[in-house]
């Protein structure tokens, strides 16, 4: 078994505990400290560029370097950490759990606690959601998780195979994406040292978001949803949305699901009016969110076995 198998294997058994040492933290940090020191010194892009450029690399030589230590040492110790290393890289277990919170509070009736759940998983505010509101948001985190927490990890890790990189491909992917959840805005004071961060993580989920959406119609007809319809909607809509690549699996989410996603919500206090996928589509509900979270898990696994493929053909 693959270190990629054991680590895809590890995060749908045990997800991610609060205890258990985690690189998006170190890497949060870092970010946090120069974002204190740019208020304080201003050159705004420069360091944005520093820090976009910086972190991923010096994640990307450090974890190399750390792993060929290993294996001239131990190669049994350097494979556990390869495979931990890879396993920190994946998030379906906490997205699943994070999302059925989400559905739990809605079947109980409870739109308060609701809100709060989803909270935690997406960036708009929440307090002002009805019931399909918050439906809608998770659905919608479910689907572009499937693209930032598993594909594209497994995307980078299956590229990384081809240089003996596979670990530090994937930590260096993990790297920019925590860069664009914390600085990647376009509105307030991160607009300017953000850019570079937000822009280098369009490029790296520029072609795993784009495979998302054939993965997306092959997982529908294995869990007995809209497979043409998830095509159909990925396609027509999935460009339609200022990041050019956060529509692709909400779209076809959407045309799986049979719902309409998207469309105007409230971000740091502005209005942020994006276009309706699949604008056909009916209401989300808490079923909504079980299915996508279903939808998820099969894609995510079908995206595993293309990064074995890949893996054992680079490998060869």
């Amino acid at each position: 078994m693959t270190s990629l198998a054991v680590a895809f294997l590890a995060d749908t058994l045990i997800g991610d505990p609060r205890w258990l040492p985690h690189p998006v933290r170190l890497f949060g940090a870092v970010a946090s400290c120069v974002d204190r020191f740019r208020k304080r010194v201003g050159f705004d892009i420069a360091l944005g560029i520093l820090l976009a450029l910086g972190l991923p690399a010096g994640v990307t030589c450090g974890s190399y370097a750390g792993l060929a230590w290993l294996r001239e040492r131990d190669p049994r110790a350097a494979f556990a950490a390869e495979a931990f290393a890879l396993y920190t890289c994946l998030a379906a277990r906490s997205m699943a759990k994070y999302a059925r919170a989400v559905e739990g509070a809605l079947r109980a009736g409870d739109l308060p606690a609701a809100r709060q759940a989803v909270g935690r998983i997406v960036g708009r505010q929440t307090a002002e959601l009805d019931g399909a509101g918050v439906a809608r948001a998770a659905v919608e985190s479910v689907a572009e998780s499937s693209v930032d927490g598993v594909l594209s990890p497994l995307f980078w890790a299956a590229v990384g195979v081809a240089w003996g990189v596979a670990a530090p491909a994937a930590l260096a992917f993990k790297a920019v994406s925590t860069l664009d959840s914390m600085v990647g805005y376009r509105t307030g004071g991160y607009a300017r040292f953000g850019w570079a961060s937000a822009r280098l993580d369009d490029l790296a989920n520029w072609i795993p978001a784009r495979l998302s959406i054939p993965l997306i119609a092959i997982a529908s007809a294995l869990t007995g949803h809209r497979p043409f319809a998830a095509l159909r909607v990925g396609l027509r809509d999935g460009g339609r949305h200022p990041s050019p690549n956060a529509a692709r699996s909400e779209a076809a989410f959407a045309g799986a699901l049979g719902v309409a996603l998207g469309g105007p919500m409230l971000r740091r206090g502005e209005v942020d009016d994006r276009p309706v996928l699949g604008a056909e589509g009916g209401v989300p509900a808490a079923d909504t969110i079980r299915s996508s979270v279903d939808l998820m898990w099969v894609t995510s696994f079908l995206g595993l076995l293309c990064a074995l493929a890949a893996h054992a053909a680079l490998s060869s």
